[in-house]
């Protein structure tokens, strides 16, 4: 579980709640804030309106992809690094044709795919062209995802100001009835608020966690693709895992310089 998350939007509502019941007279003040009507124009009227401005099947992909911002994703870049220098010590021992025999063992998917294509003796540059081709098809992916929660994010607020709108009608509507302005007034104002809260505290917030997550594991696949290319190259091992090892946080890649780069 992505505990930032978690923390994060669970500490932006005790804020919300902690301002309401301190500033509005306790318990009552924050009742005040709950409008279902009010929810129910900004969450689900929003919502449908991203089904307009998204494909069908990335809109109804919504809450699976929200709920993609709650883990963190591993690649386990150290393993990788590991399992390619090995490949690559065996490639210049054995030869290219050594490593098919290791390749069904592999668990990732686009390494197995590279590998392949260089024990078949595809050129170099089809090779490169093959690999970033997926790459770019799942960055494509992710960016329809992240592009509808964005989408979602600015027009929650609009919801908001409809409800606000809407509300404000009402109220002009009795301005007779000079006691029920202000309650009127207030209650119209809410659902801007929801519109703000939707957006800002959740929606927002989660699309820029997808965004970066397509960064980390976008940034794991080019890894790859240097590996899989130095490797049909004949690169000497040691020049493999610098290679490699540029794609680390400072951290790890001290500890990894460590067991690989060795002199």
């Amino acid at each position: 579980m992505d505990l930032a998350t978690i923390v994060g939007i669970i500490g932006a509502f005790a804020m919300l709640v902690f301002t309401a019941i301190n500033t509005a007279g306790g318990i009552d003040g924050l009742l005040r804030l709950l409008n279902l009507p009010s929810f129910a124009l900004v969450i689900v009227g929003s919502y449908f309106a991203v089904m307009v401005a998204n494909k069908w099947g990335t809109a109804l992909g919504a809450f699976s992809v929200i709920k993609r911002t709650f883990s963190v994703p591993s690649f386990n870049e150290s393993a990788i690094i590991q399992k390619l220098v090995a490949f690559s010590e065996k490639a210049r021992r054995e030869g290219l044709l050594a490593l098919e025999d290791e390749l069904e063992d592999l668990e990732d998917e686009f390494m197995k795919k590279g590998l392949r294509l260089v024990v078949d003796g595809t050129d170099a540059t089809i090779i490169r062209d093959l690999m970033e081709l997926e790459l770019t098809q799942m960055q494509q992916r992710h960016s329809e995802n992240i592009n509808m929660l964005n989408s979602w994010a600015a027009l929650a607020p609009g919801f908001g100001m409809m409800g606000t709108v809407i509300g404000l009608v009402n109220m002009l509507s009795n301005l007779e009835d000079k006691a029920s302005i202000g309650p009127n007034m207030a209650m119209a104002l809410i659902t801007t608020l929801y519109g703000s809260i939707i957006s800002n505290t959740t929606v927002m917030p989660w699309a820029r966690k997808l965004q970066g997550q397509d960064g980390y594991e976008s940034s794991v696949k080019e890894m790859i693709i240097e590996g899989v290319l130095s490797i049909q190259a004949g690169d000497n091992t040691r020049i493999l895992a610098l290679k490699l090892l540029a794609y680390l946080n400072p951290a790890l890649r001290k500890t990894m310089e460590a067991e690989l780069v060795k002199d």
